[in-house]
């Protein structure tokens, strides 16, 4: 892993836990979602997904937690999050209380179709081995659960040096990497066309971005974690890259 992804993904994650508890637990979950979730977009794949209580679900590659607290709090789902980033886990330890497991998205330590869903949010771009985390989503989730994904898809040529670890499929690279692990689209749907993030979901993530600015603006590991993110965003803007939500299923 780049050094700016460890930076983002494991001391920046930690420094957000610290930074959220101090604000206090309203802003753990609008915190613990940067970069993974708004509201919006769990809100749709909640519904999509079909989720009721008492479901288990797995979140692959699940950062600080963020999104996996949000579906347990406004779906009263069971999640279980596996993330291979030390410094992410201590953070959603931190902030939830939800079981957290140390693994890859490639060979995730679960046993066969444990789960009754999964998802794995903006993590697929992040890895070369694409084709296995997907398959291990499958394997992971009996027949009948479905699966929810946050992919970025690129959408013209994205210089190798200007990103490093990403790794962004097109559309047609997409429809081609869930088919080949026997998984069925059920739908789809752009971020693009969400409603807009609420004003206080906003406001929240803001002062955690001020409160990280202000205590860690002077270290690198802020500086190439907030260059990463910047990119992105830009990348974004210009409509290079889109983000996109699909709920698949057992071919």
């Amino acid at each position: 892993m780049s050094e700016a992804m460890d930076a983002e993904f494991d001391t920046v994650a930690e420094w957000t836990a610290q930074v959220s508890v101090k604000l206090g637990p309203d802003f753990y979950v609008p915190a613990a979602c940067r970069g993974s979730g708004s509201p919006a977009a769990l809100d749709w794949l909640i519904d999509h997904m079909r989720l009721v209580p008492g479901d288990r679900l797995l979140d692959c590659g699940a950062g600080t937690g963020g999104p996996a607290a949000y579906a347990a709090r406004f779906r009263s789902v069971h999640p279980v999050l596996v993330e291979p980033e030390a410094g992410a886990c201590r953070a959603a330890r931190t902030l939830f209380d939800h079981p957290v497991v140390r693994g890859q998205g490639s060979a995730l330590p679960i046993a066969d179709s444990r789960f009754d869903a999964a998802w794995s949010l903006g993590v697929l771009c992040t890895t070369t081995n694409q084709l296995a985390l997907l398959q291990e989503l499958r394997r992971t989730v009996r027949s009948g659960g479905r699966i929810g994904l946050l992919a970025f898809v690129a959408h013209g040529a994205i210089p190798s040096n200007q990103l490093e670890d990403n790794y962004f499929p097109t559309t047609d690279g997409l429809v081609e990497l869930v088919d080949e692990a026997s998984l069925g689209v059920e739908q789809w749907l752009s971020t693009a066309d969400l409603p807009a993030i609420p004003e206080v979901w906003c406001e929240r993530v803001e002062m955690v971005d001020d409160a990280l600015a202000d205590r860690y603006g002077h270290t690198r590991a802020w500086r190439l974690a907030e260059r990463q993110s910047g990119k992105i965003g830009q990348l974004l803007e210009e409509g290079t890259l889109t983000g996109e939500l699909l709920v698949l299923r057992h071919a």
